[in-house]
């Protein structure tokens, strides 16, 4: 079984599990189906908006989909959630990020 089929096997008994989830939007990122990826990064943060490692991954696939204007909004929702939970590695990482694309 490849490795999508074994995380959609484990989120069958947690569906709700943010790290599985996690990983299998950046295995469609890698299999390039950027549109099933955003929608796992996408319901991640609707669940839980303070999981910060999603915002950077999704707001990266909105830059490659030249879709700008939202990846700049995500960077932003990003910092904020990771200031707010005190994740200074993440919330630098976005920032880094959100600079090279505005400026």
């Amino acid at each position: 079984m490849d490795r999508i089929g074994k995380i959609l096997e484990f989120l069958k008994v947690t569906p709700k599990d943010n790290l599985m989830r996690h990983a299998l939007a950046l295995e469609y990122v890698k299999a390039g189906d950027d549109a099933k990826a955003r929608d796992y990064f996408e319901d991640i943060l609707s669940d839980s908006p303070d999981y910060a490692g999603s915002y950077y991954h999704l707001a990266k696939l909105l830059e490659r989909n030249d879709e700008t204007d939202l990846a700049v909004q995500w960077y932003k929702r990003g910092m904020e959630a990771a200031r707010q939970v005190g994740d200074n590695h993440a919330y630098n990482e976005l920032q880094s990020a959100y600079e090279d694309l505005i400026y």
